[in-house]
């Protein structure tokens, strides 16, 4: 086995999570235990990673996902039989299994196209596997929200501790930084947060993403009205606060781009706000490998408008992608591979490139064939709910959180041309919502439902019904939940 930076608490919390994942699924309904683990395991297990003989390195993903899956075994084990392959599922295993055909393009051998496959379906596919057999229904979405919700709620203290300390948390439990700590520094002095996350863009993302669930449930009616006899309202107002004041100015403009698009989505009844930002990724990465358009005008906006630091910087990006899609066009259909053979590099050998972007990563890495795949792969669920679900009913009360997740997966690969900022949770939304989708039959809000719907709106009644979402006095979620 390989060796990790940190200290004793890095393998304890690593190989002792498998265990906790397994008392989850003991203790708890099986759809409860798997949000809990994977919400739990991403915000707290170190950014570490265990290198293992002839195996994928074992990391917070790998822990996750082994615990939920052994615990599925042996609580749950009728769950596995209930799934059912569709062509929906295609883009994922071809996402997959991208990495092994640039290998063997680029002749670098099956060995290694293998780990990079096996990497990729842990990282992307077994997240997505998990949701396909236990998010596929309204309730388990709805668990699945809340436990992301009170998660945010958790990292709340974390992100002002490290607000005002510095990106401190992770080396103090886990005797290292998992990032490159100037990167935390903010203009005009601060901190961005990191807590136990990868980099502070993610934490922020997290935390909007809390918010984005929050708002949009306390809207519908289907926020709990307190948890832990505290006033759900006022958990969310220092929550949006907490979320402003980690200064991540890209999370918060996708953050009201996601309000605005799923409020005036519902109210003019119409789908084409949403379809528009699904359309967004397509058009940049057409205009940008065609050479059409280059950023100029938008980084000469920001700099009228805003900062030149930040046009700047804006320009820098775009100057490196071009220098990065020039080099990924050189390649085959599938890319160059790994080994940094995507990079650009100078007569001396020196790497003289810089890759933010998701998007251009893979074009690098997997080419045309790998960055198709990656962004239908995160878009078809979109895409089936746009087909299936009337716009005008996102504000139901059913439909509320896996509208969220939808308008959230078309944020994210808006997100993946600025950053690579790879989240398992946000498969959870493609595997529950493709799920969902290819049931037999979706259905139609029910007369009472609509009543409610509008009850709510008028009164902004927030005590959510009794469904398994928030099961009967007693249950694991109401020790929580009053």
């Amino acid at each position: 086995m390989g060796s990790t930076p940190g200290n004793i608490m890095v393998p304890v919390a690593m190989f002792g999570w498998i265990p906790v994942v397994l008392l989850l699924f003991s203790r708890l309904q099986a759809r409860t235990a798997a949000s809990v683990a994977f919400v739990a395991g991403w915000m707290f297990l170190p950014v570490a990673a265990f290198k293992l003989p002839a195996l994928p390195d074992y990391n917070k993903t790998t822990a996750t996902c082994v615990g939920i899956l052994l615990g599925a075994w042996l609580f749950d084990k009728q769950r596995f039989s209930e799934f059912r392959f569709n062509a929906a599922d295609l883009p994922m295993i071809a996402w997959c299994t991208a990495p092994f055909f640039s290998s063997v393009a680029n002749d670098l051998g099956p060995y290694d196209g293998l780990s990079q496959t096996m990497y990729q379906c842990i990282t992307w596919g077994l997240p997505y596997y998990i949701a396909r057999i236990y998010f596929t229904d309204i309730d388990a979405m709805k668990t699945l929200a809340l436990a992301i919700f009170i998660g945010s709620i958790i990292y709340i203290p974390f992100c002002w501790f490290e607000l005002i300390m510095s990106p401190q948390l992770h080396r103090m439990t886990y005797g290292f930084h998992q990032h490159n700590f100037l990167q935390t520094l903010r203009d005009g002095g601060g901190f961005r947060p990191m807590v136990y996350m990868d980099h502070g863009l993610m934490t922020s993302m997290w935390m909007v993403l809390g918010v984005f669930l929050g708002s949009w449930l306390l809207y519908v009616g289907e926020l709990p009205e307190k948890i832990l006899s505290v006033p759900t309202r006022y958990m969310l107002m220092l929550l949006a606060f907490t979320a402003i004041m980690m200064q991540s100015v890209g999370s918060l403009v996708l953050l009201v781009i996601g309000l605005l698009v799923i409020y005036l989505s519902s109210k003019i009844k119409k789908p084409v706000l949403l379809i528009v930002m699904v359309a967004i990724p397509h058009l940049y990465v057409i205009t940008r490998t065609t050479g059409i358009w280059d950023g100029t005008n938008l980084s000469g906006f920001v700099a009228e408008k805003f900062s030149a630091d930040r046009a700047q910087s804006l320009q820098f990006r775009f100057d490196n992608e071009t220098i990065l899609i020039d080099k990924a066009l050189q390649g085959t259909l599938f890319g160059w591979g790994g080994f940094g053979r995507s990079r650009v590099y100078d007569d001396k050998g020196r790497d003289i490139s810089i890759a933010d972007g998701l998007w251009i990563i893979t074009l690098g890495q997997n080419g045309i064939y790998g960055l198709a795949t990656l962004i239908i792969a995160i878009q078809v669920p979109v895409i089936l709910f746009l087909m299936r679900i009337k716009a005008e009913y996102w504000k139901n009360r059913e439909w509320a959180a896996p509208g969220v997740m939808a308008v959230f997966l078309a944020i994210y690969m808006i997100d993946n041309l600025l950053n690579a900022m790879i989240n398992p949770v946000y498969m959870l939304f493609s595997g529950g919502l493709i799920g969902m989708m290819l049931k037999n039959s979706v259905p139609e809000p029910s007369a009472s439902a609509i009543t409610a719907m509008q009850s709510a709106e008028k009164t902004h009644d927030i005590t959510p019904p009794r469904t398994r979402f928030i099961p009967a006095p007693g249950s694991a979620l109401l020790r929580i939940i009053h």
